[in-house]
């Protein structure tokens, strides 16, 4: 990408901090008399890149989660505010990806790793109220969501 590492900052940050994790390495090997912890910056700068992707994986398993109960629940409810949980995921998810755009080309990985933990997450949810737990699983056999499912406008109808 042509620009600099201050425009690359801007565009997309994990990116950012992968590039310069890697140009701190580079630069410890070529020797300086900096008195600089060169490995322990470097690890320090790519770590900030991972916590959003933390915080991606997080939200993407809380939508998950409250998909799934909105989907097996028969409860009324509780369903409102399961759907303002999703919402309020897919802004934070928004957030995420506009400062880091890189971290798109993850997502659809993302969802299928957190399937299954967020659907022990809603059978256990489900279980302390009472619900059917195996409606959740039921929805794991056929299947999981899709990306534009979890990240778009898309709510699961009512059960009957």
């Amino acid at each position: 990408m042509p620009g600099s590492a201050a425009d690359l900052y801007e565009r997309d940050f994990v990116r950012w901090t992968e590039q310069q994790s890697s140009a701190l390495r580079d630069a410890a090997g070529v020797g300086t008399n900096l008195p600089l912890d060169w490995e322990n910056l470097a690890e320090e700068i790519e770590s900030l890149g991972k916590s959003d992707r933390r915080e991606l994986t997080s939200q993407i398993r809380r939508i998950l989660r409250h998909l799934l109960k909105l989907e097996a629940s028969p409860a009324t409810r509780p369903h409102a505010g399961w759907r303002s949980t999703i919402i309020d995921a897919r802004s934070q998810i928004d957030e995420v990806l506009s400062d880091s755009p890189s971290l798109r080309r993850e997502v659809d990985r993302l969802v299928k790793d957190q399937l299954a933990a967020a659907a022990e997450l809603a059978a256990s949810d489900l279980g302390q109220h009472d619900e059917q737990p195996d409606l959740v699983r039921a929805r794991l056999e056929k299947g999981g969501f899709t990306v534009e499912q979890i990240l778009g406008d898309w709510f699961p109808e009512t059960p009957s």
